[in-house]
């Protein structure tokens, strides 16, 4: 693989050989620590960071290589089914507090890619080379703790939303990739603390394009997502039960499809009209400090009106949402010195019934992000949209292992089926339109921490397809990454 993939080899042989080291103890042993618990480094480094009581900074590095084939395409016929790019994300942020409980919090961020082969994605796309991309202010709020004397806080402006474990609402920005997660939002988080309550209300208005609220720098007119979208959130959680923790949430979602005028930056393919009302609810817990699972469900109604439906026949008329899913997890923790940890999963998402009026296909709203796997992300761009799961059954375990101090394996197996046959908003010629066997998935992450300041991992998926796709072409994506943080 290194011969063939030079890019991928090299990046996976350096980070093996600075693993062995450290674990072997070639490297220099750290000073003593002071008694507060930071070395002397840490501690010039800590001061440089926080110069001030009411000023702090940080910033952070990624780069990643990315090597997968036939996911994106759903076939090896396509002349962009292999993919092979590096990623070089870069981080800088700042937080002022003027006052007491007032922060003011920036963050700018940028990712210049360069494709090794032509570009399956972005408006870079068929191009290979490198693409310097934009420079995104993706945070920029006012937070207030303790507003009016109140146990609560708020939050205004752009920030990064992430409810639960995700599922529903983790992500703002699916267009980019992991290089932003933001939603333009206002937060407020108020704490009954007698009563164990946390009340939750978020109100949301996002853009579909980078430049639809803050200017970038070198602009590029790109998309964040395929439709300008406003919403309302509100949850309840209660803690009285610790076997339990209750969540209740009720979830608004309005969509409007963007449209681009812009020949070299085409309307992302999969925008919708909605107005989408998700209820659900949610238990958590630990049982007998070995037992750990995570049950919820939500149910969605509404009208939506999407342009990509072609089966049984094209229509652009809005339909009746009738949509529902479910996302559980259980596990057993060993609680020995490798922090041995298996767990079992099974999510359900409702898919579009061609025999029905209706629409069926569960929406994962701001929740289109790989929480299981990178196959999973990019396997729908040509089903639904990139990140848009649905019509899915999966169920299978996972094996969580510490073999040594700072390294984390995970092997995870997932059989994926279809719930309808019919992939209805699916690009002709990929979907067999007969079988419901979506294939077998299997998953590999070694992690690493080098430092404090760096860390790493080699990540690996491959899925078998099954009788659902047309082509029965090995899926399979590779990646290794390091990350710097200061």
């Amino acid at each position: 693989m290194i011969t063939k993939y030079p890019t991928l080899g090299l990046l996976l042989l350096g980070f093996s050989l600075s693993s062995a080291r450290s674990q072997n103890g070639q490297l220099a042993a750290p000073p003593a620590a002071p008694n507060n618990g930071l070395s002397p480094f840490e501690e010039s480094l800590k001061d440089i960071k926080e110069p001030v009581p009411w000023f702090t900074w940080g910033s952070d590095f990624r780069i990643r290589n990315e090597y997968f084939d036939n996911i994106l395409t759903l076939t090896p016929k396509n002349v962009l089914h292999e993919q092979d790019y590096f990623r070089f994300r870069a981080r800088l942020w700042a937080s002022i507090s003027p006052v007491n409980d007032v922060s003011l919090n920036t963050r700018l961020a940028t990712e210049p890619r360069e494709w090794l082969r032509p570009a399956g994605y972005t408006c870079y796309k068929g191009q290979s080379g490198l693409d310097m991309t934009d420079g995104i202010i993706d945070s920029l709020n006012v937070k207030w703790r303790n507003p009016l004397g109140q146990p609560a806080s708020l939050t205004v402006g752009r920030q990064d939303l992430f409810l639960g474990d995700g599922w529903l609402v983790g992500e703002g920005t699916p267009y980019d990739g992991s290089w932003t997660f933001f939603l333009d939002s206002a937060r407020l988080t108020y704490e009954l603390k007698e009563q164990h309550t946390t009340i939750e209300a978020i109100g949301i208005i996002q853009d579909a394009k980078e430049d639809g609220w803050l200017p970038p720098i070198h602009n590029q007119h790109r998309f964040l997502t395929e439709q300008n979208e406003k919403g309302a959130i509100l949850s309840v959680a209660n803690s009285s039960w610790k076997a339990l923790n209750p969540t209740a949430y009720f979830i608004y979602k309005h969509d409007d499809r963007a449209i681009s005028s812009d020949p070299h930056n085409p309307t992302p393919r999969g925008g919708d009209n909605a107005d989408i009302y998700t209820f659900g609810a949610r238990l958590t817990g630990l049982l007998a400090d070995h037992w750990k699972y995570w049950v919820e469900g939500a149910y969605q109604f509404g009208q939506k009106q999407d342009g990509t439906v072609q089966y049984p026949a094209p229509t652009t008329a809005y339909r009746t949402i009738d949509a529902f899913g479910v996302n559980n997890k259980f596990g057993y923790l060993f609680n020995d010195p490798l922090n041995n940890q298996l767990s079992l999963s099974y999510e359900f998402l409702t898919g579009d019934n061609p025999k029905s009026g209706n629409d069926e296909m569960f929406d994962v709203l701001w929740g289109r992000w790989p929480h299981w796997g990178e196959i999973g992300l990019y396997s729908y761009a040509a089903e639904t949209r990139i990140g848009q799961a649905a019509n899915l059954h999966r169920l299978g375990p996972s094996w969580s292992i510490d073999p040594a101090k700072a390294l984390n394996l995970t092997l995870s197996y997932y059989a994926l089926f279809a719930e309808q046959d019919v992939a209805t908003r699916g690009v002709p010629g990929l979907f067999s339109g007969t079988g419901s066997f979506r294939g077998h998935f299997v998953q590999t992450v070694l992690r690493y921490k080098f430092s404090r300041h760096v860390s790493g991992h080699l990540w690996s998926e491959f899925q078998v397809p099954g009788d659902y796709y047309v082509s029965q072409t090995l899926m399979y994506f590779l990646r290794a990454e390091l990350s710097f943080t200061l």
